[in-house]
């Protein structure tokens, strides 16, 4: 093979039909709307997302792993102040930042064989002193023999990371004089606002679902929380089935192998899900893993699950979208407010962002 060509970094899957590389990602959703956001704020969270898409991209390019593009895309959202995770949380009700993550895989990562398929992914919250939760969500769940639960919070689950290698900081870092205006605002405190809108800054969550060539889905999701949040409150970002999931499964049935076969396509079906949005109703309605069980059990596509479970998130007063991505590379991103930060990538590496509901991808 000539030197030029890049070869993958891991060995390809089990299956012999490569996957379409492709990452999705949100910023968080709202009531954002175009007239009450300037020009400058608009370009400013398009290049948010296209940084967070270009990083995960660069990962996906050269063969790696869905897990560490969709960590590295997140990396990028936490330490941009302009999004609810990381550098950007909210407070809450205490003026404090209690942060939250997760990651979730479809299948092991090749990189890691020792991984047991049982073990699906990794959930964390009430962490206040962890630079990059998405990091540290990956760091114990490839350690099971340190962390071998599926969820931990707080200090004790910051030191294990710290044993391996995870950066702590002070509380203070997660400050951002934004964010405090608006707890202050919440709490009813006079409004010391020099007149900047703050409609732009998004509520809920940062997340990424990520496809590799070797056909493992990841979803990787991180969060500051519900602003003014009463201390101690866990939201659907770390609560598997809820605010995200991933999983594979065999296709069934002998028409649909046998037309699977004749199309070229894989029997292995496989799906990914993060959610952003009024955290409470996605716990009570299960909405992630929803979405999965939809397209596995009643054979609807990604679009109609995804589009059917965010509806029924509004009929209840719950305000949020999802991104959805599968093994085939489809990609769906319903929302029900008027705003989701949102951004697709895909092999052509031509980063495309959306922010309002109208905007098209």
């Amino acid at each position: 093979m000539p030197l030029s060509e890049k070869q993958p970094l891991l060995p390809t899957s089990r299956s012999d039909i490569r996957s379409p590389y492709t990452l999705v990602i949100h910023g968080g959703a709202g009531t954002m709307s175009k007239k009450n956001s300037t020009p400058e704020q608009i370009a400013a969270y398009h290049a948010g997302l296209r940084k967070a898409l270009e990083a995960g991209y660069a990962v996906l390019q050269a063969g790696g792993e869905a897990m560490d593009a969709a960590v590295a895309a997140v990396s990028v959202l936490e330490d941009n102040p302009l999004f609810n995770a990381g550098k950007g949380a909210v407070f809450n009700v205490a003026g404090k930042n209690e942060l939250e993550t997760s990651i979730m895989l479809s299948r092991p990562p090749a990189s890691h064989p020792i991984i047991p398929s049982s073990r699906r992914g990794f959930g964390l919250t009430l962490l206040t002193r962890t630079r990059n939760p998405s990091q540290m969500a990956r760091a114990l769940y490839l350690s099971p023999d340190v962390a071998p639960h599926v969820y931990m919070s707080g200090f004790d689950a910051e030191s294990i990371g710290e044993s391996l290698g995870q950066v702590l900081v002070d509380p203070s870092y997660f400050y951002t004089e934004a964010r405090w205006k608006e707890h202050r605002r919440g709490m009813g405190f006079p409004d010391d606002s020099d007149g900047t809108a703050l409609d732009m800054y998004p509520t809920g969550t940062v997340g990424a679902v990520a496809l590799d060539v070797r056909g493992c889905i990841c979803a990787v999701t991180s969060t500051g929380g519900r602003t003014n949040k009463l201390v101690g409150r866990i939201g659907d970002t770390p609560t598997m089935g809820t605010g995200f999931w991933a999983e594979e499964w065999e296709t069934r049935g002998f028409i649909s192998r046998t037309w699977n076969r004749v199309t070229g396509r894989s029997n292995v079906r496989a799906i990914g899900v993060s959610g952003t949005g009024d955290g409470d109703y996605f716990i009570r309605q299960a909405t992630a893993s929803t979405i999965s069980h939809r397209v596995k059990f009643l054979g609807e596509s990604i679009e109609a699950a995804a589009s059917i479970a965010v509806n029924d998130l509004a009929k209840d007063g719950g305000v949020g979208g999802v991104i959805v991505l599968d093994n085939e590379g489809n990609v769906t991103l319903p929302l029900n407010c008027e705003g989701m930060y949102r951004g697709v990538i895909r092999e052509d590496g031509e980063p495309k962002t959306a922010i309002f509901r109208d905007d098209v991808l």
